[in-house]
């Protein structure tokens, strides 16, 4: 396998990883209602050693299940905010098809990607707060952009090693004065 190759198939391989990514947690995005019902069952029943660990998540995860309940009961329009939540990941991720594709070409859009994981986290900072999200999750916000940005440095990286190995060789050709 030339080494053209197998920088084409590691690059494709750490995106397929992000796609799956993005597109699993924009899916989870759509049943909140129901995830929260599950995560709250289950931190007062079989997890319960977990929410002993940390009593603070456990009264955040019945909080937000209020809210979110409320919300769904007397104003369901509002959780159509998180359906465009999910909607935007689904796009995003197909965005990397064109870098599986034409990485070369298209690495832009892997700069997309790390501008927006570093976007992450000055969001978190500034509206968590302003939102009454308590810190530590929004670490766990934060935490998405840290950990979404690895494999896109990844590719970036050997995107441009595949550059590099592609690139036309040309003769400079210098003109002498007259």
């Amino acid at each position: 396998m030339s080494e053209q190759s197998a920088l084409l198939r590691r690059i494709r391989v750490w995106l397929v990883f992000f796609i799956v990514c993005l597109v699993l947690s924009g899916v989870t995005a759509f049943p909140l209602v129901t995830e929260l019902r599950l995560a709250h069952e289950a931190l007062t029943g079989w997890a319960s050693p977990v929410a002993d660990a940390f009593p603070g998540l456990l009264e955040w995860i019945a909080r937000v299940r209020e809210g979110l309940d409320t919300a769904d009961a007397r104003y369901p329009f509002l959780l159509y905010g998180t359906d465009w939540l999910a909607f935007a990941h689904l796009v995003i991720a197909v965005a990397f098809y064109g870098p599986y594709r034409d990485p070369v070409r298209n690495i832009w859009v892997v700069d997309f990607g790390v501008i927006a994981c570093a976007g992450i986290i000055p969001l978190a900072l500034i509206c968590g707060p302003i939102r009454g999200i308590p810190f530590w999750w929004s670490v766990i916000d934060m935490s998405f952009g840290v950990f979404g940005v690895i494999p896109l440095l990844a590719v970036r990286r050997h995107i441009k090693r595949l550059e590099a190995l592609t690139e036309p060789v040309t003769t400079v050709r210098r003109t002498l004065p007259v």
